[in-house]
């Protein structure tokens, strides 16, 4: 493999995983963010939280349902979406 194959970490530290944006009924506080891998979570003025961020594959996609579930989170919607801050 030459250096140019080499994967190199991006510029901002995040994993360049595909981006998803998993959206939750409920109102989940910043301090799950660690728990679920980091993610960024913003809450919405219909009472719905946003987990969006990168993932790294579909295994830890897989993951972060199941932690949903056993928090007995209502699931709304799981989008891939573009990298970048949040909308």
């Amino acid at each position: 493999m030459s250096s140019s194959d080499t994967p190199r970490e991006p510029a901002n530290g995040r994993d360049t995983g595909n981006w998803y944006e998993i959206r939750v009924q409920g109102r989940l506080d910043d301090r799950w963010a660690a728990w679920f891998d980091g993610l960024e979570l913003s809450r919405a003025a219909d009472g719905t939280t946003a987990l969006r961020g990168p993932v790294t594959d579909q295994a830890a996609l897989h993951g972060l349902l199941h932690k949903l579930r056993d928090l007995g989170v209502p699931l709304l919607s799981v989008t891939r979406t573009d990298s970048g801050p949040g909308v």
